[in-house]
């Protein structure tokens, strides 16, 4: 069965020296810059198995930067337009990033101020306080958990990493006084003010 050569491409010279230029960018992405070259390589009249020899990539990648290219060529977009990523398959995000900063500012504020008979938020309670002030129509709180296990947040902890521990002062341990006696006056001739 005979093989169907690749769909020819014509640059006009706009649009070949907006590609080159973009090239020469330091700020252009790599894929980008990458699918600018498979453009140019296939303005020259080159195959994909030849493209994909000489960038080091697949016939398919090859393949699919070519079809994009002309595919995105039927309307007016502009040559950067073309060689952006494609949107990514699936359900948008469920929650905004608003949405997720109010959650995180919930678990740091203390459960006593929005009226909960706790000492420290649970999971269950975040989800259940973030419904009931309408931030969220409805939240698992196993999603609760897991949005705070990635930012690292620990509300259970709360007392710990919002009031770290202080240093022990020369009153808490009277043998440590010299020793910051002589670092006080040594700074001092220094220039440093403690």
């Amino acid at each position: 069965m005979p093989r169907l050569a690749a769909s020819p491409i014509s640059l006009s010279e706009a649009e070949r020296s907006e590609l080159e230029k973009l090239l020469r960018r330091r700020k252009s992405s790599q894929q980008m810059a990458l699918r600018g070259k498979i453009i140019l390589q296939a303005d020259q009249g080159k195959g994909h198995g030849e493209i994909a020899r000489e960038l080091g990539i697949s016939k398919e990648m090859s393949r699919r930067a070519r079809f994009r290219w002309l595919e995105m060529s039927q309307g007016e977009s502009c040559v950067e337009e073309r060689l952006q990523d494609a949107p990514r398959p699936g359900t948008p995000p469920t929650f905004t990033l608003e949405q997720i900063t109010q959650l995180y500012a919930l678990a740091c504020a203390p459960p006593e101020q929005y009226g909960r008979p706790i000492s420290h938020w649970t999971a269950p309670e975040l989800a259940d306080e973030l419904v009931k002030q309408g931030i969220v129509e409805s939240i698992s709180p196993r999603h609760v958990g897991r949005l705070l296990e990635e930012a690292e947040l620990k509300p259970h902890q709360s007392h710990y990493w919002l009031h770290p521990p202080r240093p022990r002062l020369a009153r808490e341990n009277p043998r440590d006084l010299p020793a910051l006696q002589t670092s006080h006056s040594s700074s001092r001739t220094r220039g440093v003010n403690l």
